[in-house]
């Protein structure tokens, strides 16, 4: 009889072959780190360094569909993490103010007063980006103190400090890795592929050794501690995690969200009410206030970071939404229209966030959300409406969200998201201005790359789970 040949399609490698996937991200990874290494290639090494984020990107949302446990996704994200651990600083050069500061601090100066221009070495102050020389630390006591400890540890030294820098994110990111599956409860795989093996927490928390990791490790697991200590009502494990979430907002002050919501969370579980909010809020201020005070105090630097805290938004971030309609009014009525109207953009922003957190507030307190629904709500109204945004701010609302948010269109925006922001800016740190031809070839290179890679996954025989 004649032999009847049976054709199939390539099954795309999204179900069966988790490991594929864990090594080709690993790759990526190794690509990443390589193409930042080799610098004087350039753009050459931008290209493997771009071609090499995006495996990761394509890997990490090819995972999204496969069905590895929370362990294994554990391990794979220790394997991705891995070559960006001995990567020099990658997306961005702020860990350098971050040593400048720590220089200011140990000369016996306030960094949140004195910048790294008057107050850091000219070696420190060369590596800072132009637009923070002059300009002084917007970060609380806390992140003061680690900048301090790790100047005076080092001597100075750039390449010491980096690595130190890099051990106090990946510290921040164990914390984050231990809270957010509990914090998702029976949804622990999806919480860790979306909120912790994203490329965003690569990038920008490892890579970038921004202090992020730290705050947003303070608070997720002071608010995994607290929310837990409710149902039996174990005030000090209450009062531990408060504590936590406190010491996060003295790194950076939007980890108060995070009270709000468990005072809420209190007030509810006292029985409710708007007097029992009020209390519980009272609490929560006397709370935060008396963990910044023995901060600043054990600090030594005192309380100039209160009037530090608008030093980011001195910069007009593209990406922030309250901005972009001073740059319109810019481009047709001149620079100081424009400005104008960006700060009264500001303003407006600044008043919904307090009219969204009221609502979402009111809405928790009388169950209509989740406590980590309210948790990430919020962070997305501070991120969205707030007059700076970063690709790195993402996480403080991405984290809540992906340990709440069911299956569906949201959940699938918010990874959407992530990839766009995970490939917005270039991976090397540094100055790109006056570079477009440069950036075109090596994106231009990178993406075919990726696109290979690609078209080599989809047709990689797999066995279906």
């Amino acid at each position: 009889m004649p032999t009847t040949v049976v054709h199939r399609r390539p099954v795309p490698v999204t179900t069966g072959s988790p490991e594929l996937l864990r090594w080709t991200g690993f790759g990526g990874a190794v690509l990443l780190t390589g193409g930042a290494w080799a610098t004087r290639a350039v753009p050459v090494a931008l290209a493997l360094a771009i071609a090499g984020a995006g495996l990761v990107v394509l890997t990490w949302a090819l995972l999204g569909r496969a069905t590895p446990d929370a362990g294994w996704l554990r391990r794979t994200l220790a394997w991705w993490c891995a070559p960006l651990l001995v990567a020099p600083p990658l997306f961005s050069a702020d860990v350098f103010s971050y040593l400048a500061q720590g220089e200011v601090a140990a000369n016996g100066l306030d960094p949140n007063v004195v910048s790294p221009a008057a107050g850091a070495s000219a070696e420190a102050v060369d590596r800072v980006g132009v637009y923070w020389r002059d300009t002084p630390s917007p970060y609380g006591p806390l992140f003061s103190t680690v900048e301090r400890t790790i100047t005076q540890v080092t001597g100075g030294d750039p390449v010491t400090g980096i690595l130190l820098h890099r051990l106090v994110a990946v510290l921040g990111l164990l914390l984050i890795v231990w809270a957010v599956p509990r914090l998702a409860g029976s949804s622990r795989r999806t919480a860790l592929w979306l909120g912790v093996l994203n490329p965003l927490v690569l990038w920008h928390l490892v890579g970038g050794m921004h202090n992020d990791a730290l705050m947003l490790g303070l608070m997720l697991s002071g608010t995994v501690i607290a929310l837990h200590a409710l149902p039996e009502l174990r005030w000090w494990q209450f009062t531990a995690g408060v504590v936590l979430i406190g010491l996060g907002a003295q790194v950076k002050l939007p980890a108060l969200v995070a009270l709000a919501v468990v005072g809420t969370a209190c007030a509810r579980r006292l029985g409710g009410g708007w007097v029992r909010f009020v209390l519980a809020g009272l609490g929560m201020v006397a709370a935060a206030v008396v963990v910044s005070v023995a901060t600043s105090l054990a600090s030594g630097s005192g309380f100039g970071w209160l009037q530090a805290l608008g030093t980011p938004s001195k910069v007009n971030s593209w990406m922030a939404p309250t901005n972009w309609p001073g740059y319109l009014v810019g481009a047709v009525f001149g620079p100081e229209s424009g400005q104008a109207m960006i700060s009264s953009a500001r303003i407006a922003g600044f008043v919904l966030i307090l009219c969204g957190v009221a609502v979402v507030l009111s809405r928790q307190l009388r169950g209509g959300v989740s406590e980590v629904m309210a948790l990430g709500m919020m962070m997305s109204l501070i991120v969205v409406l707030g007059p700076v945004i970063q690709p790195w701010y993402l996480l403080w609302a991405v984290l809540p969200l992906a340990a709440c948010l069911p299956a569906g269109r949201w959940r699938t925006g918010v990874a959407a998201l992530v990839g766009v922001f995970a490939l917005l800016v270039p991976p090397l740190a540094g100055n790109f201005a006056g570079r477009v031809p440069e950036l075109i070839t090596a994106y231009a290179l990178g993406i075919a790359l990726v696109g290979g890679a690609y078209l080599v996954l989809r047709r990689v025989p797999v066995a279906q789970s």
